[in-house]
């Protein structure tokens, strides 16, 4: 790997990109970007010329390199994690922000904690959590005594999502029901757009009875 390479990759993590984007925009394996960053640092440490001086120094005594002491051995899965809530639509670096606050022991973070853990920028952090609460996957709440943010993730915060989820559905449906009508429910066009606004809120309604169903498993 050149050091140009170790550039891109710096850059991509400073961004908030999964390792798999960064591993397609160098055109390299996933893996290979993963063993990369495990054994310079991991995400939050990763320096792109140190990890390039280290390279040389373990060529020239002919020894296989060693996982960095900070890089937990979980680091694989829990990018693995990383990359199927961005296939699911989630931006990359909410992603982030959603896994370290699920990995804290109490659920909360300050935007500096996570600017830090994360290694990106204060902007980055703000939009990230911005989202999660639009989503219901986190929560703010304020301390008075300092004067700053603190970002939570409870145990109900898969419940909240749903909800708000199921909110952006049903706006979705009525829209679309009053697309149809504009179309008449007696043409093709208002009939398939009428179809499609029934199926949207049978399936809604069954997500949050589930929901609620099973909200106990959550306390």
């Amino acid at each position: 790997m050149t050091q140009q390479d170790r550039r891109h990759i710096a850059a991509g993590l400073a961004d908030g990109l999964s390792y798999g984007e960064i591993a397609r925009r160098l055109d390299r394996p996933t893996s290979t970007i993963t063993r990369e960053v495990a054994r310079n640092g991991g995400p939050a440490g990763y320096r792109p010329q140190q990890a390039h001086q280290a390279t040389v120094q373990r060529a020239r005594r002919g020894t296989p390199a060693l996982p960095h002491a900070d890089t937990p051995p979980s680091s694989a899965m829990e990018q693995e994690i990383l990359e199927m809530a961005v296939k699911a639509g989630m931006p990359a670096t909410a992603a982030r922000v959603h896994h370290d606050l699920m990995l804290s022991e109490d659920g909360r973070r300050t935007a500096a904690e996570l600017t830090r853990r994360l290694n990106v920028s204060p902007a980055s952090v703000s939009v990230a959590v911005n989202y999660l609460v639009q989503q219901g996957y986190a929560r703010r709440e304020r301390d008075p005594r300092r004067r700053r943010d603190i970002y939570v993730i409870d145990n109900d915060a898969w419940y909240h999502s749903i909800v708000i989820s199921r909110r952006q559905t049903l706006e979705t449906v009525r829209a679309t029901m009053a697309v149809a009508e504009t179309y008449g429910l007696d043409s093709p066009v208002g009939q398939r757009l009428a179809k499609t606004a029934e199926f949207l809120e049978r399936v809604s309604l069954d997500m949050i009875e589930s929901a609620d169903r099973w909200r106990t498993l959550l306390a």
